[in-house]
């Protein structure tokens, strides 16, 4: 589980390999992440954008920038939260996302929110020890 908190926003990161909907013998490989993102500020504030930064193995870095989440735009008032899950293919063994939400206060000022670094690790990805 990986975690961050920026400006008040709390989101939470579960990556999972997904076996049955890998191909290794192909090169692809795909994961599930479920992410929780926790209003823990005074103000109702409202997801507008993500941007995805994915690199794998290999170095090769894809960005991906869009409205909202699975297609939504959730609002969260204080305390509340939003839970959804998506997915990540990638044509090597392990990789590494990480990534930003952009969001709008009740005031109409936006401000970003750190989504963390999570890797993205199959059991058919090379060990290394450092």
């Amino acid at each position: 589980m990986y975690k961050s908190v920026t400006n008040d926003i709390r989101v939470v990161v579960e990556p999972e390999f997904m076996g049955e909907r890998s191909q290794p013998e192909r090169g692809q490989y795909f994961w599930a992440y479920r992410i929780e993102i926790t209003n823990l500020s005074r103000k109702t504030a409202q997801l507008t954008h993500r941007h995805w930064r994915i690199t794998d193995a290999n170095g090769r870095l894809e960005e991906v920038r869009g409205p909202g989440v699975v297609g939504e735009q959730p609002t969260l008032a204080p305390g509340e939260s939003f839970n959804y899950t998506s997915g990540c293919p990638l044509t090597t063994p392990s990789g590494i996302m990480a990534g930003s939400y952009r969001f709008v206060d009740e005031a109409g000022e936006p401000f970003e929110v750190a989504v963390p670094a999570f890797s993205l690790d199959s059991p058919h990805a090379k060990r290394v020890l450092n």
